[in-house]
């Protein structure tokens, strides 16, 4: 009898397996299209204005929206069919991507336009990713997450590998309007694929409690679950200083290649491009292997390789760019790796009907002080030096990754209660 009950839990296990890679497909198209529309935008605004404190602009515009709207956002997540979330957050973006595309056509874009598109691809970003996130975990079982999370990132390596050349390639020979078209098809992609799916809810999301409390009481109640966690305000204490200090390092990329390393758009694409094939490597490496027994020990073992990358590359002579791109796959590695397993960790952890409150609250805070980070290196690095920047985000990220595993409450972090199950019939 035990073992019918196995073969059916197994059964079940695989046909919703088979569901969320249905549902990973189509994602993998739209990231591409993302990717495609990044790299074009960024690459506009560094020629055409050749300015770090504009790159930090765009750079704010593309985050302060996840800040302001994700606590909301992922409290309605929890709240509404996630299915139909990013159905709608995909052809929000779709949306405002076309009438970009329709303002270069018209040789009428500036750089403020190209930030606004950013702003609501962020705004969309804030609902589309915990409803995504929290659908993983009632498609995917416990002991797969991790797993998951590696291809995961290897999925956003893959489109940082392909975006860059891609898109160096497609601006020579099309308009940053025909960029922009692609990505409007690479969403229907994924809103057909979304479309044909059924997804599961928490039980909270059918049961008689829906819209019986208020959202701030739903923030509230996700704000208590991080203060009642021990290690977790620290840890995410961690991840503002690491996101304050490499946000801006991320955003200045493509003046690193061109003041630093004297390079173009071929330059900035080979930077871009071997970080993805990291994330690609390291995706693929916490796949097959699933990271240390503890998570937290993975995570931040990660980041502390990463820094010492991170620094080295502000040290790496103007003409050995080489060495620097070598550099830049190690970061890639293991910043695939670090994401993956921290997201397996909360979605083990967090019980379901919680999981969009909770991702985006976490990474409301996680990211608040990058806009601060943004505005202070933009015209800091146009005085020092870019290179400068990534020495000093480097050597932080790794003090603050060791100093997190010295900390007693933060290595015991999985410690915490796991997370309820699912009501696995609810689905829309």
């Amino acid at each position: 009898m035990a073992a019918e009950v196995e073969v059916q839990g197994d059964a079940r296990d695989a046909a919703s397996m088979k569901r969320f890679f249905v549902v990973w497909g189509g994602q993998a198209f739209s990231l591409l299209g993302s990717s495609l529309v990044q790299f074009a935008l960024v690459w506009w605004i560094t020629k055409t204005t050749g300015s770090a404190t504009y790159l930090a602009v765009a750079a704010t515009a593309a985050i302060l929206p996840q800040i302001v709207v994700g606590p909301f956002a992922g409290a309605l997540v929890d709240r509404w069919s996630r299915r139909r979330v990013m159905i709608a957050a995909d052809a929000g973006v779709a949306a405002a991507t076309g009438v970009l595309a329709i303002l270069f056509y018209l040789d009428v874009a500036g750089v403020w336009e190209v930030c606004a598109l950013l702003a609501v691809r962020a705004s969309g970003a804030a609902f589309h990713w915990p409803a995504m996130q929290a659908s993983t975990t009632l498609m995917v079982p416990e002991r797969h997450l991790s797993r998951i999370g590696g291809l995961n990132q290897a999925l956003h390596g893959a489109g940082t590998v392909g975006g860059p050349p891609l898109g160096a390639l497609l601006l020579e020979v099309m308009s940053v309007s025909g960029v922009l078209a692609v990505d409007i098809v690479t969403a229907a992609i994924a809103i057909s694929t979304l479309a044909a799916i059924r997804i599961p809810n928490p039980a909270r999301a059918n049961g008689d409690s829906q819209g019986q409390t208020s959202i701030l009481s739903d923030i509230r109640e996700c704000l208590g679950l991080i203060r009642s966690w021990p290690g977790m305000p620290a840890l995410l204490m961690m991840f503002m200083i690491m996101n304050f200090i490499f946000a801006p390092a991320d955003a200045l990329l493509p003046l690193l290649a061109v003041e630093r390393f004297g390079g173009g758009v071929v330059e900035f694409a080979s930077l871009q491009s071997t970080f993805g094939v990291g994330m690609l490597a390291g995706g693929l490496l916490l796949g097959a292997w699933g990271g240390f027994r503890s998570k937290i020990v993975t995570m931040l073992s990660a980041l502390c390789v990463g820094g010492v990358g991170i620094a080295a590359i502000g040290m790496v002579p103007p003409d050995r760019i080489i060495i620097a791109i070598a550099f830049v796959l190690v970061i890639g590695v293991m910043l695939s790796v670090a994401n993956g397993v921290s997201m397996a960790l909360l979605q083990a952890k967090i019980p379901p009907e919680m999981q969009g409150r909770m991702f985006t609250m976490i990474g409301m805070v996680c990211t608040a002080m990058m806009p601060v980070g943004l505005s202070l290196a933009g015209p800091v690095a146009e005085v020092v030096g870019v290179h400068r920047w990534y020495v000093i985000s480097g050597v932080v990220i790794a003090l603050a990754a060791v100093t997190a595993a010295l900390h007693p409450k933060i290595i015991g972090i999985e410690n915490h209660s796991s997370a309820a199950p699912a009501d696995p019939d609810g689905a829309a």
